[in-house]
């Protein structure tokens, strides 16, 4: 039987240990793509204006200091409203309580230095509200329930604070995965201020409780470094655009496919997810009143599997400041910037800078999805949102600034103590030719960690992608950032000998990296966590085991267990299997 393939009778008994676990839900109703276009087309795009999502301050003043705190945060299902003219939809979300709950869920604001506590509570109930797959790597519970861990994306902090896939537990912690250790993460704080974002992580369900509603911003701060750099400030001038794209039924439901592109072999489980809806902050197409002023946009790509590749219809250059949860050195203005799926980018848009005073510009979108070779967005997908511009009424004191901030750390292939190659995989069936699933290194997550960097270490990885696919190739814990990348000539070849040897080196990897070389686009040459890995390439990375603001070892033991793991993040794909573990030794 080949790898990921399963006979009919193993399957019939997933199916049942499925279905024990998600109660007796009854399947959704057929639709066809047509039918869900036609519901999006529907809805009047820019009628919803754009939520501000509550804030909750993951710090306590005392007498002028900033102290530690703990948050109790939970997970519900409740109603929401994406669009005016959309019944409302039931969705899982998170909040302080049920009733404070959003999608996306609160900002948490937190002080770089300043630690912050949280126990991330369950509140879902016995059954999922979206189709998922028992064929898949996956947290199935002996007595029901929707498992959920949380993880902190881009967050600097010890293993047991991670959210391991196995780590998952279900509602009153009633049952849990073989990695659960504790209800309450600590999250140090200790990196660069920056954008984060907080998700759901649980094994082989991550892109159904993402699409579920599962997500939200967390923002570290430092006022002492920040202030001085000018950015635009406060509530009303410094937005977070969490972008995620939907489909919905006429009933205003969320829309999952049910039946899989390889039925036979994965009855629900399919490559890619694609909404027609795009919703930002949980508003499908909205808007967004702003004075002809700077504004600074903290902008996530929360979406399952759509890359987003922004540009304002005026022309309108984005001042980007930063990428993932680091700074740049200094501002780099483009005009159009390509946001993979979990990657963030910090901007700054001068709306006075219009010299035709227009007085409504629209964020669109012109990536291909699957991205970078898929379908052009048509009219519906192609829309993001619109800025409706007014006479600024107070003075802008805000600035972009020549400089921003400098790290530690440098990229230097040189130091490197090891070169690693991470090869990217898609298996096909042969009777369809359609995906089954996808693996790195051609290893499960379930198989012992063949990346073993030291604490403080630099690497440098070589990422060769055999799929057709962009990946955004997330790191846990580790900062990156990449090089270059060189087209793979003779690339059958090449695909015919890793099928064998599974072995880059032996292949000539090198030898067969001979195209042309592609440069990292200089709004991206920063410290990140999740980077575009393209297809048919060779892309470099220069990987760091450290802080690399300081350049200090990790102020935890980060080689304590679950340890860490990488992966796509596209999640269709993480959840069926391109996820492996991240080992930190001494």
């Amino acid at each position: 039987m080949p790898d990921g393939m399963l006979g009919k009778a193993a399957l019939a008994v997933l199916l049942v240990l499925a279905g024990l676990a998600a109660g007796t839900r009854p399947p959704p109703p057929p639709v066809s793509e047509d039918t869900l276009e036609k519901v999006a087309g529907s809805l009047e795009m820019y009628v919803d204006r754009l939520p501000q999502m509550p804030k909750v301050r993951g710090y306590s003043v005392e007498r002028g200091r900033a102290t530690p705190v703990h948050l109790a945060v939970g997970m519900y299902q409740k109603k929401w409203k994406f669009h005016r003219d959309l019944p409302a939809t039931t969705v899982f979300v998170f909040g302080e309580s049920a009733e404070s709950a959003t999608f996306p869920g609160p900002t948490i604001e937190a002080l770089q230095g300043v630690p912050l506590s949280v126990t991330w509570e369950n509140h879902l109930p016995e059954n999922h509200i979206l189709p998922w797959d028992p064929t898949v790597p996956v947290a199935i519970p002996r007595h029901g329930g929707v498992p959920t861990v949380v993880h902190l994306h881009g967050g600097v902090h010890p293993p047991q604070s991670d959210a391991s896939a196995f780590a998952w537990f279900t509602a009153g912690f009633r049952e849990t995965g073989a990695k659960w250790t504790t209800p309450t993460y600590v999250y140090p704080n200790v990196q660069s201020p920056g954008v984060l974002w907080y998700h759901d992580h649980a094994l082989g369900l991550t892109r159904a409780n993402l699409l579920a509603g599962l997500l939200g911003a967390y923002v570290i701060r430092n006022p002492a470094v920040e202030w001085p750099l000018g950015l635009p400030c406060g509530d009303e001038f410094d937005r977070v655009l969490v972008l995620a794209d939907r489909s919905f039924y006429a009933n205003g439901s969320l829309y999952m496919n049910s039946t899989g592109d390889n039925p036979h072999v994965h009855p629900q489980w399919q490559p890619e997810y694609f909404g027609d809806v795009i919703t930002v902050n949980g508003k499908a197409w909205p808007f967004l009143p702003v004075a002809r002023r700077r504004y600074r946009f903290r902008v996530i790509n929360a979406s399952n599997a759509r890359y987003f590749n922004l540009s304002l219809s005026n022309g309108l250059p984005f001042h980007v400041v930063g990428s993932d949860t680091s700074y740049l050195a200094r501002p780099v203005a483009a005009t159009h910037v390509v946001v993979g799926v979990s990657e963030s980018f910090d901007v700054v848009i001068d709306f006075s800078d219009d010299e035709s005073n227009t007085p409504e510009v629209e964020l669109v979108n012109t990536a291909p999805y699957p991205f970078p070779d898929g379908n052009a967005p048509g009219r519906l997908s192609s829309k993001v949102m619109k800025f409706v511009i007014e006479p600024a009424k107070t003075r802008d004191h805000s600035r972009v600034p020549a400089r921003l901030l400098e790290y530690h750390a440098k990229v230097a292939e040189e130091e490197a103590t090891r070169k690693r190659y991470i090869v990217m995989y898609e298996y096909d069936d042969g009777a369809t030719g359609g995906p089954t699933h996808l693996y790195i290194n051609g290893k499960r997550l379930e198989d012992p960690a063949t990346e073993t960097p030291r604490v403080g270490a630099t690497e440098v990885w070589e990422v060769v992608n055999l799929t057709p696919d962009d990946h955004p190739l997330h790191l846990h814990l580790a900062t990156f950032q990449a090089v270059r990348a060189r087209g793979l000539v003779g690339l059958d070849e090449f695909r015919r000998c890793m099928a064998r040897l599974n072995d880059a080196a032996r292949c000539n990897v090198s030898q067969h990296a001979a195209g042309d070389a592609v440069g990292v686009p200089e709004h991206e040459r920063t410290w990140k966590n999740v980077g575009k890995m393209a297809p048919g390439h060779v892309t470099t990375a220069v990987v760091k085991f450290l802080m690399v603001d300081t350049g200090e070892d990790y102020p935890f033991d980060a080689t304590a267990e679950p340890g860490y793991v990488y992966h796509c993040h596209i999640l269709d794909h993480e959840d069926n299997a391109m996820i492996r573990p991240l080992k930190l030794i001494r």
